[in-house]
């Protein structure tokens, strides 16, 4: 009995090892498995055409991974810090400025040097923001050699979604509902469902309550109405004659503002100017940058935010709010796990042609590396680039002049 007794704790000493190593090699097993997958289904993507499913708006978008399973957690300042260690030593770049450049001024995007023809090797077949006039559904296709661009084919995929939003989702059945839940709730006349929320208690109750703004995912739909379904089924999608009443009702706009505030606000943002939408960082921004980084599925929130703003009477806040995003994204590199949603599908949600081509040039003259931005034809790139290495000349021109009258 003795004997077993001192057997007792090397056994137990023994079984633990055990246990230690059976859990290291399936730990080891899984992230092998998790690996091995995710690169079959990139080749795979790759080699059949990949297309987005859907996402919770109801139509092909965007591509959420819980970052959390897939990778460790990294600060937004460890990120930058590694982006900036794979940038070629000694590339810097002249970075431009949105509001400041005259070239955008006096009919730029006008000219017939800015038509595209669908033979461009870059030219995509849902996107009308080059087009002399709107039209609905793909232009004239052509084989590219873009065609096997899997980032370019994400981009095909978002744009026909975004597409069908600017164009006021045209083949869309017109819904039989007469009820106007959605302008009920913002009037204050109805709880959303299923949280049981008033529009006025989101706003008082909800608003800094980061917990349950992140983890609830029934409300966006109820704050940010569309034309199109979602993932909370008890949520009722926006009719024409709602949009029509929404816009002619004060109380319903100023509680859209409201509601926007509370988001951007979630999102470490706030409304700088009321008139113009401008926006910028809020003081707790480091904090919610780092959230926005982590939990992808915000990007599809913000998406729904910006047309819903289009829709709903606040049309000139989508140019400004995609700025601050491309600024963050490309020039600051604070967001980049947000990058690829800016440019895929908030740039596009803007309804302005004209502040969509103005966001593009900034997107594409703040771009690293752009050799590989597929956001605009290549005859537009060329355009760009000419025009940004004569101003370069220009400027070192003047710059040579003043050191000799120096």
């Amino acid at each position: 009995m003795k004997a077993f007794v001192k057997l007792l704790p090397m056994a137990a000493y023994d079984f633990f090892r055990l246990y230690s190593a059976f859990h290291w090699f399936r730990r080891r097993l899984c992230f092998l498995w998790r690996y091995t997958k995710l690169t079959g289904c990139a080749v795979y993507r790759y080699a059949v055409g990949w297309k987005p499913p859907i996402n919770d708006h109801g139509s092909r978008g965007e591509v959420v991974s819980n970052i959390e399973d897939e990778a460790p957690q990294v600060s937004p300042e460890g990120q930058r810090e590694a982006a900036a260690r794979e940038r070629p030593a000694g590339l810097t770049r002249e970075r431009p400025r949105f509001e400041d450049d005259s070239d955008d001024d006096g009919g730029e995007f006008d000219g017939e040097e800015y038509r595209v023809d669908p033979t461009d090797e870059l030219h995509c077949g849902y996107d009308s923001t080059w087009d002399a006039e709107e039209s609905v559904g793909p232009s004239r296709r052509t084989t590219r050699p873009a065609a096997h661009n899997f980032m370019f084919s994400r981009f095909e995929n978002a744009a026909r979604d975004m597409q069908n939003y600017r164009h006021g989702y045209p083949n869309r059945q017109q819904s039989t509902r007469r009820d106007k839940l959605n302008l009920q709730f913002y009037l204050g006349m109805t709880r959303s469902v299923p949280d049981g929320v008033s529009i006025d208690g989101f706003h008082q109750d909800w608003y800094k309550d980061y917990d349950r703004l992140e983890s609830v995912h029934s409300y966006i739909q109820w704050l940010f109405p569309l034309q199109e379904p979602g993932m909370n089924r008890d949520a009722s999608i926006l009719t024409t004659e709602e949009i029509e009443e929404f816009l002619q009702s004060n109380i319903a706009k100023e509680n859209l503002l409201k509601s926007y505030k509370l988001m951007l606000d979630f999102y470490g943002i706030e409304l700088s100017d009321e008139k113009t939408g401008e926006v910028r960082r809020a003081c707790n921004w480091r904090d919610r940058f780092n959230n926005l980084n982590r939990r992808t599925h915000n990007n599809l929130r913000i998406t729904r935010i910006l047309k819903c703003l289009g829709t709903l009477g606040y049309r000139h806040y989508q140019a400004p709010l995609v700025h601050f995003f491309l600024k963050e994204t490309l020039v600051h590199r604070e967001l980049p796990q947000v990058r690829d949603s800016v440019l895929h599908y908030f740039v596009f949600a803007v309804l302005d042609k004209r502040e969509r081509r103005r966001l593009l040039k900034f997107a594409y003259l703040s771009y690293d590396r752009r050799e590989e931005f597929v956001w605009c034809p290549k005859k537009i790139q060329i355009k760009w680039s000419q025009g940004m290495s004569s101003r370069t000349e220009l400027l070192h021109c003047e710059d040579g002049r003043q050191e000799e009258e120096d």
